[in-house]
Protein backbone atom coordinates (compact mmCIF):
# COMPACT_ATOMS: atom_id res chain seq x y z
CA UNK A 1 0.00 0.00 0.00
CA UNK A 2 0.97 3.80 -0.34
CA UNK A 3 2.62 5.61 2.50
CA UNK A 4 3.15 8.81 0.54
CA UNK A 5 1.90 9.51 -3.16
CA UNK A 6 4.91 11.76 -5.01
CA UNK A 7 3.82 15.10 -6.91
CA UNK A 8 4.76 14.69 -10.16
CA UNK A 9 7.29 17.74 -11.76
CA UNK A 10 5.42 20.13 -13.82
CA UNK A 11 7.30 18.91 -16.71
CA UNK A 12 6.14 15.50 -16.41
CA UNK A 13 2.58 16.80 -15.94
CA UNK A 14 1.77 19.52 -18.07
CA UNK A 15 3.37 20.78 -21.34
CA UNK A 16 5.34 23.62 -20.77
CA UNK A 17 5.30 26.84 -22.89
CA UNK A 18 7.30 26.20 -25.65
CA UNK A 19 6.23 22.97 -26.26
CA UNK A 20 3.57 24.15 -28.94
CA UNK A 21 6.51 26.08 -30.97
CA UNK A 22 6.08 24.71 -34.34
CA UNK A 23 8.90 22.38 -35.68
CA UNK A 24 10.86 23.17 -39.33
CA UNK A 25 7.95 22.48 -41.92
CA UNK A 26 8.93 19.48 -43.91
CA UNK A 27 11.97 18.17 -41.87
CA UNK A 28 12.54 14.73 -40.34
CA UNK A 29 14.11 15.22 -37.18
CA UNK A 30 16.68 12.00 -36.20
CA UNK A 31 17.37 10.92 -32.66
CA UNK A 32 19.29 7.48 -31.87
CA UNK A 33 19.41 5.46 -28.75
CA UNK A 34 22.04 2.94 -27.58
CA UNK A 35 22.24 1.30 -24.33
CA UNK A 36 22.58 -1.88 -22.23
CA UNK A 37 18.70 -2.01 -21.52
CA UNK A 38 16.00 -3.28 -24.41
CA UNK A 39 14.89 -1.23 -26.48
CA UNK A 40 11.04 -0.83 -26.94
CA UNK A 41 9.98 -0.43 -23.68
CA UNK A 42 12.10 3.02 -22.97
CA UNK A 43 11.55 3.99 -26.57
CA UNK A 44 7.75 3.89 -26.31
CA UNK A 45 7.77 5.56 -23.28
CA UNK A 46 10.24 8.18 -24.74
CA UNK A 47 8.29 8.51 -27.33
CA UNK A 48 5.03 9.57 -25.84
CA UNK A 49 6.76 11.97 -24.43
CA UNK A 50 8.43 13.65 -27.04
CA UNK A 51 4.65 13.66 -28.97
CA UNK A 52 3.89 16.19 -26.33
CA UNK A 53 6.67 18.58 -27.70
CA UNK A 54 5.62 17.97 -31.55
CA UNK A 55 8.16 15.07 -32.37
CA UNK A 56 5.85 12.42 -33.36
CA UNK A 57 7.45 8.81 -34.85
CA UNK A 58 6.65 8.36 -38.22
CA UNK A 59 5.57 11.91 -38.79
CA UNK A 60 8.55 14.42 -38.04
CA UNK A 61 10.75 11.78 -35.97
CA UNK A 62 12.53 8.95 -37.05
CA UNK A 63 13.90 6.69 -34.12
CA UNK A 64 16.63 4.67 -34.34
CA UNK A 65 17.26 2.38 -31.33
CA UNK A 66 19.65 -0.32 -30.17
CA UNK A 67 20.34 -2.30 -27.44
CA UNK A 68 23.38 -4.62 -26.71
CA UNK A 69 22.00 -6.32 -23.46
CA UNK A 70 24.77 -8.39 -22.65
CA UNK A 71 27.48 -7.89 -26.03
CA UNK A 72 29.11 -4.62 -24.47
CA UNK A 73 31.34 -5.04 -27.50
CA UNK A 74 28.46 -3.68 -29.75
CA UNK A 75 28.23 -0.58 -28.34
CA UNK A 76 31.32 1.01 -30.69
CA UNK A 77 29.55 -0.52 -33.98
CA UNK A 78 25.85 0.52 -32.73
CA UNK A 79 27.27 4.10 -31.89
CA UNK A 80 28.74 3.94 -35.59
CA UNK A 81 25.62 2.77 -37.06
CA UNK A 82 23.88 5.89 -35.41
CA UNK A 83 26.74 8.34 -36.88
CA UNK A 84 26.11 7.11 -40.18
CA UNK A 85 22.20 7.72 -39.81
CA UNK A 86 23.34 11.16 -38.94
CA UNK A 87 21.32 11.90 -35.81
CA UNK A 88 20.49 14.88 -34.51
CA UNK A 89 20.59 13.73 -30.78
CA UNK A 90 22.58 10.76 -29.66
CA UNK A 91 20.85 9.32 -26.37
CA UNK A 92 23.48 7.09 -24.60
CA UNK A 93 22.63 5.08 -21.24
CA UNK A 94 25.38 3.88 -19.13
CA UNK A 95 29.40 4.58 -19.15
CA UNK A 96 29.69 1.86 -22.39
CA UNK A 97 27.33 3.06 -24.16
CA UNK A 98 28.03 7.24 -23.27
CA UNK A 99 31.97 6.77 -23.90
CA UNK A 100 31.01 4.56 -27.34
CA UNK A 101 29.14 7.36 -28.60
CA UNK A 102 31.91 10.43 -27.48
CA UNK A 103 34.35 7.85 -29.78
CA UNK A 104 31.93 7.85 -32.09
CA UNK A 105 31.48 11.21 -33.19
CA UNK A 106 32.80 14.61 -32.14
CA UNK A 107 29.93 16.83 -33.48
CA UNK A 108 26.72 15.38 -32.93
CA UNK A 109 25.01 16.01 -29.18
CA UNK A 110 24.79 13.33 -27.01
CA UNK A 111 22.47 13.22 -23.70
CA UNK A 112 23.92 10.39 -21.12
CA UNK A 113 22.73 9.07 -18.19
CA UNK A 114 25.25 7.52 -15.71
CA UNK A 115 26.46 7.19 -12.51
CA UNK A 116 28.54 10.29 -12.19
CA UNK A 117 28.87 12.30 -15.28
CA UNK A 118 31.49 14.31 -13.93
CA UNK A 119 33.32 11.83 -11.82
CA UNK A 120 33.13 9.34 -14.76
CA UNK A 121 35.22 12.34 -17.20
CA UNK A 122 32.04 12.76 -19.72
CA UNK A 123 31.49 16.29 -18.60
CA UNK A 124 33.82 18.58 -16.75
CA UNK A 125 31.49 20.75 -14.91
CA UNK A 126 27.46 20.01 -14.20
CA UNK A 127 26.70 23.41 -14.74
CA UNK A 128 28.05 24.42 -18.13
CA UNK A 129 29.33 20.54 -19.73
CA UNK A 130 31.53 21.96 -22.72
CA UNK A 131 31.67 20.05 -25.24
CA UNK A 132 29.06 17.66 -26.91
CA UNK A 133 27.82 16.02 -23.96
CA UNK A 134 25.17 16.56 -21.56
CA UNK A 135 22.47 14.61 -19.49
CA UNK A 136 21.64 13.23 -16.07
CA UNK A 137 23.80 11.90 -12.98
CA UNK A 138 22.10 9.71 -10.88
CA UNK A 139 23.83 10.11 -7.82
CA UNK A 140 25.05 6.60 -7.41
CA UNK A 141 27.69 6.79 -4.79
CA UNK A 142 25.79 8.82 -2.55
CA UNK A 143 22.66 6.34 -3.09
CA UNK A 144 24.48 3.22 -2.75
CA UNK A 145 25.89 4.81 1.15
CA UNK A 146 22.21 4.97 1.96
CA UNK A 147 20.73 1.85 0.58
CA UNK A 148 23.44 0.20 2.67
CA UNK A 149 22.32 1.88 5.51
CA UNK A 150 18.84 0.75 4.88
CA UNK A 151 19.60 -2.77 4.47
CA UNK A 152 21.14 -2.78 7.69
CA UNK A 153 18.49 -1.32 9.35
CA UNK A 154 15.82 -3.88 7.45
CA UNK A 155 18.57 -6.81 8.85
CA UNK A 156 18.44 -6.29 12.90
CA UNK A 157 21.18 -8.25 14.14
CA UNK A 158 23.63 -7.95 11.19
CA UNK A 159 27.28 -8.56 11.60
CA UNK A 160 28.22 -9.69 7.79
CA UNK A 161 26.95 -8.05 4.60
CA UNK A 162 27.90 -8.31 1.22
CA UNK A 163 28.39 -5.77 -1.71
CA UNK A 164 27.79 -7.05 -5.43
CA UNK A 165 29.40 -4.32 -7.88
CA UNK A 166 30.72 -4.20 -11.18
CA UNK A 167 34.04 -4.27 -12.22
CA UNK A 168 34.18 -0.68 -13.42
CA UNK A 169 33.07 0.65 -9.94
CA UNK A 170 35.67 2.80 -8.37
CA UNK A 171 37.96 1.42 -5.54
CA UNK A 172 37.38 4.31 -3.87
CA UNK A 173 33.63 4.38 -3.71
CA UNK A 174 33.92 0.99 -2.46
CA UNK A 175 36.29 2.01 0.06
CA UNK A 176 33.97 4.19 1.63
CA UNK A 177 31.17 1.50 1.89
CA UNK A 178 33.34 -0.51 3.64
CA UNK A 179 34.75 2.09 5.81
CA UNK A 180 30.55 3.54 6.84
CA UNK A 181 30.48 -0.57 7.27
CA UNK A 182 32.50 -0.60 10.04
CA UNK A 183 32.00 2.23 11.87
CA UNK A 184 28.45 0.05 12.73
CA UNK A 185 30.63 -3.12 13.36
CA UNK A 186 29.57 -4.35 10.44
CA UNK A 187 31.89 -6.60 7.92
CA UNK A 188 31.03 -5.48 4.18
CA UNK A 189 33.00 -8.13 1.01
CA UNK A 190 32.91 -6.07 -2.44
CA UNK A 191 32.40 -9.18 -4.69
CA UNK A 192 33.17 -7.63 -8.35
CA UNK A 193 31.97 -8.57 -11.81
CA UNK A 194 33.05 -8.23 -15.15
CA UNK A 195 29.87 -10.59 -17.15
CA UNK A 196 26.73 -11.69 -16.20
CA UNK A 197 28.15 -15.04 -16.08
CA UNK A 198 30.14 -14.54 -12.80
CA UNK A 199 26.50 -13.31 -10.80
CA UNK A 200 25.35 -16.36 -9.68
CA UNK A 201 28.74 -17.54 -8.41
CA UNK A 202 29.64 -14.09 -7.01
CA UNK A 203 26.23 -13.90 -4.72
CA UNK A 204 26.70 -17.83 -3.84
CA UNK A 205 30.86 -16.92 -2.90
CA UNK A 206 28.77 -13.99 -0.91
CA UNK A 207 26.45 -16.09 1.08
CA UNK A 208 29.13 -18.63 1.66
CA UNK A 209 31.51 -16.03 3.74
CA UNK A 210 28.54 -15.37 6.05
CA UNK A 211 26.89 -12.55 4.60
CA UNK A 212 23.16 -12.22 5.52
CA UNK A 213 22.21 -9.43 3.22
CA UNK A 214 23.47 -7.82 -0.18
CA UNK A 215 23.47 -4.72 -1.70
CA UNK A 216 23.38 -4.62 -5.32
CA UNK A 217 25.22 -1.47 -6.32
CA UNK A 218 24.46 1.36 -8.93
CA UNK A 219 25.29 -0.33 -12.67
CA UNK A 220 23.90 -0.94 -15.99
CA UNK A 221 25.07 -4.40 -16.12
CA UNK A 222 23.44 -5.39 -12.93
CA UNK A 223 20.43 -3.71 -13.68
CA UNK A 224 20.30 -5.94 -17.07
CA UNK A 225 20.60 -8.92 -15.06
CA UNK A 226 18.52 -8.02 -12.17
CA UNK A 227 15.86 -10.69 -12.50
CA UNK A 228 18.94 -13.41 -12.30
CA UNK A 229 20.14 -11.88 -8.95
CA UNK A 230 16.68 -11.52 -7.23
CA UNK A 231 16.29 -15.01 -8.47
CA UNK A 232 19.50 -16.07 -6.88
CA UNK A 233 18.63 -14.17 -4.04
CA UNK A 234 16.00 -15.90 -3.13
CA UNK A 235 17.03 -18.82 -3.95
CA UNK A 236 19.81 -18.62 -0.71
CA UNK A 237 17.04 -16.27 1.57
CA UNK A 238 19.56 -13.69 1.01
CA UNK A 239 17.69 -9.75 1.99
CA UNK A 240 18.81 -7.59 -1.41
CA UNK A 241 18.21 -3.35 -1.78
CA UNK A 242 18.19 -2.41 -5.40
CA UNK A 243 18.76 1.05 -7.17
CA UNK A 244 15.70 1.56 -9.03
CA UNK A 245 12.28 1.70 -7.08
CA UNK A 246 10.49 -0.25 -9.57
CA UNK A 247 12.94 -3.08 -8.77
CA UNK A 248 10.87 -4.12 -5.52
CA UNK A 249 7.91 -4.62 -7.94
CA UNK A 250 9.42 -6.93 -9.55
CA UNK A 251 10.66 -8.96 -7.05
CA UNK A 252 13.33 -7.86 -5.24
CA UNK A 253 13.35 -7.29 -0.91
CA UNK A 254 13.86 -3.48 -1.11
CA UNK A 255 14.43 -0.79 -3.19
CA UNK A 256 15.42 3.07 -3.00
CA UNK A 257 16.31 5.55 -5.78
CA UNK A 258 14.64 7.29 -8.10
CA UNK A 259 11.66 5.72 -10.96
CA UNK A 260 13.86 4.94 -14.22
CA UNK A 261 10.51 5.62 -15.97
CA UNK A 262 10.90 9.10 -14.34
CA UNK A 263 13.78 10.16 -15.76
CA UNK A 264 12.58 10.28 -19.43
CA UNK A 265 9.95 12.51 -18.75
CA UNK A 266 11.86 14.49 -15.70
CA UNK A 267 15.01 14.79 -17.45
CA UNK A 268 15.39 13.02 -20.61
CA UNK A 269 12.58 14.45 -22.71
CA UNK A 270 13.64 17.78 -22.02
CA UNK A 271 16.74 17.51 -22.85
CA UNK A 272 16.48 15.94 -26.38
CA UNK A 273 13.79 18.31 -27.33
CA UNK A 274 15.71 21.59 -26.41
CA UNK A 275 18.66 19.94 -28.20
CA UNK A 276 16.46 19.49 -31.21
CA UNK A 277 15.17 22.76 -31.43
CA UNK A 278 19.08 24.36 -31.59
CA UNK A 279 20.08 24.78 -28.30
CA UNK A 280 23.95 24.23 -27.91
CA UNK A 281 25.03 21.66 -25.22
CA UNK A 282 26.80 24.08 -22.89
CA UNK A 283 23.28 25.48 -22.13
CA UNK A 284 21.89 22.47 -20.63
CA UNK A 285 23.34 21.60 -17.58
CA UNK A 286 23.61 18.09 -16.12
CA UNK A 287 20.82 17.72 -14.09
CA UNK A 288 20.48 15.00 -10.86
CA UNK A 289 16.73 13.01 -10.09
CA UNK A 290 15.21 14.87 -7.11
CA UNK A 291 12.51 12.22 -6.05
CA UNK A 292 13.85 9.00 -4.42
CA UNK A 293 11.41 6.30 -3.61
CA UNK A 294 12.01 3.54 -0.70
CA UNK A 295 9.78 0.96 -1.66
CA UNK A 296 9.91 -2.80 0.60
CA UNK A 297 8.15 -5.93 -0.23
CA UNK A 298 7.08 -7.20 2.30
CA UNK A 299 5.80 -10.71 0.18
CA UNK A 300 9.69 -11.22 -0.41
CA UNK A 301 10.44 -10.76 2.80
CA UNK A 302 7.63 -13.23 3.91
CA UNK A 303 9.70 -15.91 1.98
CA UNK A 304 13.12 -15.03 3.05
CA UNK A 305 11.48 -15.24 6.53
CA UNK A 306 12.29 -11.70 7.44
CA UNK A 307 10.45 -9.88 9.75
CA UNK A 308 10.76 -5.91 8.88
CA UNK A 309 11.58 -3.72 11.89
CA UNK A 310 8.22 -1.20 11.69
CA UNK A 311 10.38 1.77 12.12
CA UNK A 312 11.54 0.99 8.24
CA UNK A 313 8.31 0.74 6.88
CA UNK A 314 6.56 3.42 8.59
CA UNK A 315 9.78 5.37 6.53
CA UNK A 316 8.81 3.23 3.15
CA UNK A 317 6.87 5.38 0.86
CA UNK A 318 5.64 2.08 -0.89
CA UNK A 319 5.34 -1.41 0.93
CA UNK A 320 4.05 -3.92 -1.37
CA UNK A 321 1.82 -6.77 0.73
Amino acid sequence: MRRREFIALMGASVVVPFAATAQEPGRTYRLGYISPLPCEPLKDHLNKELSRYGFTEGKNLTFYCRDFSRQIDLSSEYALEMVKAQVDVLVAGGDVAIRAAQHATATIPIVGITQDMVGSGFVKSMARPNGITTGVSILAAELDGKRQEILIEAVPGLHRMAALADSTTKAEHLDALQEAARARNIELSIHRIASGEEIAGAIDTAHGSGAAALNVLSSPLLFTYRQLIMDQAAALRLPAIYEWAEMAWEGGFAAYGPRVLSILPDHYALMIVKLLRGTKVADIPVEQPTKFELVVNLKTANVLGLTVPPTLLARADEVIE
